[in-house]
């Protein structure tokens, strides 16, 4: 058993499309908005997540700022992801992004991994418009920090949301303001929320939790400035959810 799949999504931008493109073709540009660290050399996109790396994805079409696809390469039990951008540039200096993730998703148990996929990809999705939006020219660090294992994911998100201050399904434009212990003042805006994923603009940073895998909140920022606090990030988590 397994599923193909495809998912589009699509925003128009304030910005260039030769912005974008350095966004989403250069290492720098995708550090500021996906997740963890990310080269791109020698036809190859590699990411390195949480102390481990992501499959390998060649490049198979770069024409910028137009066109950039990349793939991994195909399982022995014939799983693989791809991506797609295309890059249009509208009138008044606006540009619309088009990303189309398409795959295959093996085992019987790919409609739970499916889920989480494209709940996740929404988030980067968003992050990436609100980089191009807020943050454009400038890079991040970006910070990745894990916290314990969760057993119960409905009590897990009200802890959080409790913790930033936020209702128990927050949407975009809601307010945080809350200073966790060990880090500096967090005060800023959701500008996206699913079931399983937040994300708070801060004037320096693009936070970010999300329901990982294979079951612990995951803290996914991209820091402008000041201290990324990584380790600090990892023992609030640690300390949120200790038993």
């Amino acid at each position: 058993m397994g599923r193909e799949f495809e998912l589009p999504q699509e925003a128009l931008v304030d910005v260039t499309p030769e912005e974008v493109w350095q966004a989403i073709a250069t290492g720098p540009g995708i550090d500021s908005w996906f997740m963890g660290r990310t080269e791109v050399a020698d036809g190859v996109v590699r990411t390195a997540f949480g102390g481990g790396a992501m499959p390998d994805s060649s490049i198979t079409a770069a024409e910028p700022p137009g066109r950039l696809a990349h793939t991994s390469a195909v399982g022995e039990d014939g799983r693989f992801v791809a991506y797609e951008f295309l890059v249009e540039g509208r009138d008044q200096g606006s540009t619309m992004v088009r990303l189309v993730t398409s795959g295959f998703l093996p085992g019987d148990d790919w409609e739970s991994e499916y889920e989480a996929m494209s709940q996740g990809l929404a988030m980067f999705f968003a992050t990436l418009v609100e980089y191009l939006t807020w943050f454009r020219g400038r890079t991040a660090t970006p910070v990745t920090a894990f916290g314990p294992p969760v057993g119960d994911w409905p009590r897990a998100w009200r802890v959080l949301h409790g913790e930033l201050g936020l209702p128990p399904h927050p949407a975009p434009g809601d307010p945080v303001k809350v200073a966790p212990a060990g880090l500096p003042p967090v005060d800023g805006v959701v500008y996206f929320a699913n079931a399983q994923t937040v994300g708070i603009r801060t004037p320096d940073a693009l936070l970010r939790f999300l329901q990982g895998l294979p079951g612990c909140m995951i803290a996914a920022h991209h820091v402008f400035a000041g201290d990324p606090a990584e380790e600090g990030w990892a023992a609030w988590l640690r300390h949120l959810y200790a038993d």
